[in-house]
């Protein structure tokens, strides 16, 4: 075959074409190999953010800061009227100047001797409801110690039924008043719902009402009414508005109540009282000691 016929058919330069092309591609390995590069850096960071949080001295430190901010809320916080008092370790409303307890067989046997002589700054212990009787058949046993010993050391007590509402009203307010002999200079009767027991609520307060009119029919005393402030709320705001009122509201500053609604308020179940070895109850009273006076039976 002739040489200029075979020149033609030498493909060397395009030969050489690939090559451009397998430049492009270490191009492109290249770039994939950076990608890669910062795709273990971001998952370095992102488990070295991991040990951190999951570390337990990250969560003491946090601790540490939510404790110290805790602390500096509480006595430090917004609301001057609401402080912590050390010795009956619970906060206090501040504008409040009369103040008691709620007892029952749970607090055992009791020193009320003590439970009088204990004070800090100017709260002590004026008053104390004891819990009395419960439903048709139960009798608090430490309730005839209880009411015979506090009244001993000067404490105004009253004593308190705690409401069955699947049981006729009629006879657990004469059931009440077997045990209690309501005197002179005690605190009216109290009767405590906290529950529908699974009956509707026009049952329970059909039942709430036959109690409350037999015991004021017998001792000529308008009782108390207790229960819990969504209780009350939702089931029996309406329907008792004659009854002195006493609510129960935990851990606030304020009972969210119109104030001249209530005269008790029930605002901390863990207070420590000297001659008490379990957590009290504690509360306020919605007046000073002259209107706590005009409240007691006469």
């Amino acid at each position: 075959m002739p040489p200029e016929k075979r020149t033609p058919i030498n493909k060397g330069p395009v030969a050489r074409k690939p090559a451009a092309k397998k430049t492009v591609t270490r191009k492109s390995t290249s770039g994939r190999k950076k990608k890669a590069v910062l795709s273990v850096q971001l998952k370095l960071v992102i488990a070295g953010l991991l040990l951190i949080l999951l570390s337990p001295f990250y969560y003491g430190y946090v601790l540490q800061g939510f404790v110290a901010t805790w602390s500096w809320v509480r006595d430090w916080g917004q609301d001057p009227n609401y402080r912590t008092y050390e010795s009956f370790n619970i906060r206090i409303p501040k504008k409040y100047t009369v103040h008691g307890i709620d007892v029952s067989y749970y607090q055992g046997k009791i020193n009320w001797q003590k439970v009088k002589e204990m004070k800090e700054d100017e709260v002590s212990i004026r008053f104390a409801f004891i819990k009395a009787t419960e439903g048709l058949m139960l009798v608090d046993p430490y309730f005839q110690r209880n009411w015979r010993e506090a009244p001993k050391a000067g404490i105004i007590c009253g004593a308190y039924h705690f409401f069955r509402p699947k049981k006729d009203g009629k006879t657990q307010a004469k059931f009440f008043l077997q045990v209690v002999n309501i005197e002179k200079g005690d605190l009216p009767p109290v009767v405590d719902i906290e529950s529908l027991d699974g009956v509707s609520p026009l049952k329970m307060r059909a039942e709430l009402s036959d109690f409350l009119n037999y015991i004021e029919m017998k001792t000529k005393v308008r009782p108390i009414v207790y229960t819990g402030l969504k209780f009350y709320d939702d089931y029996l705001a309406g329907y008792f508005d004659d009854y002195p009122l006493w609510i129960a509201h935990y851990y606030q500053p304020k009972l969210r109540m119109d104030k001249s609604r209530w005269k008790f308020w029930q605002h901390s179940d863990k207070a420590k009282i000297n001659g008490i070895g379990h957590v009290v109850d504690f509360n306020a009273f919605n007046g000073d000691s002259l209107a706590l006076d005009r409240l007691l039976v006469h």
